[in-house]
Order: C-alpha cells, then structure tokens, then sequence
C-alpha cells in the first residue's frame, strides 16, 4: 500500500489502475483490495475517469502535525522573531528519505520569495539547510549519496570526489554552521545550523534566507552565532518536553 502512495505522490496528475498495475506489478485483485482501504481511510481519492490522487487525510494529518510537532513548537516564536529582526525567511528542516523537507517559514518584510516552502522536499547536497544536514549523516549515507549524485556534488562546492566530499562535510560538521549563494533561490544567501537531539543525532536544521549583498566579516559572524543560538535554544526545549 505504501508503494502505491509513493506512485502517486510522485505522479503529475491522477494515476488510473492501469498505469499502477503495469508499474507495481499487482495482481488486479490484491491492487482494488488496497486501493479500497486506502481510499476508504482518506488516504487516496478516485476521480472519476481520471484516476487516483492523494485523499483528504493528508490535508488533515498536515493540520495535525502543524498543532503537535515538539520541533515546530519550539522553533516557531524564535523563527518570527529571526525573519523579522534580520530581514529574511527562516526555514526550519527535516531529513526526509534521501532529501530534506521544509516543515515550515517564516518571513520577514522582505521583497524575495524563497523557493524552499512547507511541504516541499529537496536534495541533500543544495543550501545551507540541507547541507548542514547532510554533513551529520553516517559515512556510509555519505559515500551512497556522493556516488549516486557526484557531478551535483561537485557542482555545489562538495567535492569531486568521496575523500574530498567527507572533507568538507567534516568542516562543516565541526564548525556547526554552514553558508551558501543562490544555491536554491537566486540572489539570496542562506545561514544554517543542525538540530541535534540529546544523543547528538541530527534532527534537522533552522536557516535564515536573506539577500546576497556587501557583508563584513563582523557581520556573517554575528548571523551565524544567531542562527546557532537559536537552534541551541530549540534543542533545550525539545529536551525539556
């Protein structure tokens, strides 16, 4: 059933019972059973000689985790006054699969729009958020991801190769911060730092998006020591849950 989910997560449009049964390989019979109780829990819903599309119990379990999620409690007051205070969008991000999903922004008054909204996933090895992720992951994820994606890899500063890609990711994991240019959206430039549960273990990362311009070291050093700081303040919550 959850194949079935991701088939149509991934689809354009509705995906009829045909295109599912040639792509998952079903019997028709064990294909209509799952279709009924995932369409009988809300999961899917049939258009009519369209096909399947996600159900209405996605849109609900979203407004769920909106109300409950520990992480999103306690990044959420600290967000609001990041956007507003430095000019830009904070971004709070969790590892999803092989890529990274934005949970929720936070905007300030400013005139770009960031390409990095709720809901929408990307790859690990492009922006600040995503990297300073990525640079927490196991070698073996490491060495995975690298090989599967090594010219993106190479092309977003990473390294060419694995010895030069664990180089950087060490850098960045030991500094705790990372800092990247219109690597997602054009113009901006993005400063993130990890969230790390109690075992060390990334939990995802809190980032300020704000528009590339004449900075002083002085100052990328205070943006960075504030987007640590709030993210040190957001692992003491959640500790505290």
């Amino acid at each position: 059933m959850l194949r079935i989910l991701d088939l149509i997560e991934d689809s354009a449009g509705p995906v009829s019972t045909d295109a599912m049964l040639e792509q998952l390989v079903f019997t028709r019979s064990t294909l209509y059973r799952y279709l009924k109780i995932l369409t009988e829990t809300g999961l899917i819903t049939s258009l009519p000689d369209a096909g399947f599309t996600l159900g209405p119990r996605i849109a609900e379990l979203d407004y769920k985790m909106r109300q409950r999620d520990p992480l999103l409690a306690a990044s959420q007051s600290l967000m609001v006054e990041l956007a507003q205070s430095e000019q830009g969008v904070a971004l709070l991000c969790r590892r999803y699969r092989d890529r990274v999903l934005c949970i929720h922004q936070e905007r300030g008054k400013v005139a770009f729009r960031s390409n990095y909204t709720r809901g929408l996933a990307r790859p690990l090895f492009r922006g600040a958020a995503s990297r300073i992720i990525l640079a927490h992951l196991n070698a073996a994820t490491i060495n995975r991801l690298q090989a599967e994606f090594s010219q993106q890899f190479a092309d977003c500063g990473l390294g060419a190769t694995q010895p030069e890609v664990r180089a950087t990711l060490s850098r960045i994991r030991r500094a705790g911060w990372d800092i990247t240019e219109a690597q997602v959206t054009p113009g901006v430039m993005g400063v993130a730092a990890p969230l790390l549960d109690l075992r060390g273990d990334i939990l995802g990362s809190l980032s300020l998006t704000i528009p590339v311009r004449e900075r002083g070291e002085g100052e990328i050093r205070r943006l960075v020591e504030r987007v640590r700081f709030c993210a040190a303040v957001v692992r003491t919550a959640i500790a505290q849950e």
